[in-house]
């Protein structure tokens, strides 16, 4: 598998999960309904889980431009791999949210409410206001490249052999996402992901779905701009302090 591939497929089984659990909890008629944002932050950070183990191996599981963009300031990604990495991720976002439309499509025509419906693609403020939803969003995504950038390898004691933790390797960076989720996530959704965002939005414009709201493109820079900012900080802290 070539790491285009590799992040395309994790991006895709990402928002796949991701997209999924907001259909079930938000969308009507599901056995999942009304099952609240606990349940939804537990399944975006296993989302992340997934993701991270099938791409891991192949292309090191960026699965969001924002870490790509981290990586490369702190001089472990190569700045020339970030577009096609971007690229890939943004392709595999974009299907996995016609997957859950296609999956979902019977609950989408039973649901009313607009909002909702746009939920299960993209994030919303839950109060707007571009200055501090854009902070919600740079903030979150810079606890998630802070621990990215301080998750080291399992080492034997005095020695420079590395344990190997295999598909476990990927649990830290879920527990991350989950905590953000749980007590950064209110404000905005925290998509903390450009494509995640961005991509699922765009999908949402061209599918039809009966009632939906608009795709307010007004506020859809500030879950781009916001995670690259964070990361960005990041990087440059780290590369301060280390």
């Amino acid at each position: 598998m070539t790491p285009f591939v590799a992040e395309l497929l994790g991006t895709f089984l990402l928002i796949l999960i991701g997209g999924g659990v907001v259909a079930n909890v938000l969308l009507k008629e599901t056995s999942g309904h009304k099952g609240g944002w606990i349940v939804i932050s537990t399944a975006w950070a296993l989302a992340v889980y997934i993701g991270v183990l099938v791409a891991g191996p192949h292309s090191g599981a960026h699965l969001n431009p924002a870490v790509s963009v981290g990586l490369a300031v702190i001089g472990k990604f190569d700045w020339s791999e970030v577009l096609s990495y971007s690229i890939a991720q943004f392709i595999g976002a974009m299907l996995g949210a016609f997957v859950v439309w296609v999956f979902y499509r019977d609950h989408f025509l039973v649901t009313e409410d607009g909002a909702a419906k746009r939920a299960v693609f993209c994030t919303a403020p839950s109060i707007r206001n571009l200055s501090s939803n854009f902070f919600s969003e740079l903030v979150g995504t810079f606890v998630l490249m802070t621990a990215v950038f301080n998750i080291s390898d399992a080492k034997i004691a005095d020695t420079d052999q590395i344990i190997g933790l295999g598909s476990i390797g990927g649990i830290p960076v879920a527990f991350t996402v989950w905590a953000i989720g749980l007590a950064l996530g209110g404000t905005t959704g925290y998509a903390i992901n450009p494509v995640r965002d961005l991509g699922p939005r765009i999908v949402h414009a061209l599918v039809p779905i009966p009632g939906k709201a608009d795709n307010d493109w007004g506020y859809a820079w500030v879950p781009v701009l916001g995670p690259i900012a964070g990361s960005v900080i990041a990087g440059l802290l780290f590369l301060a302090l280390n």
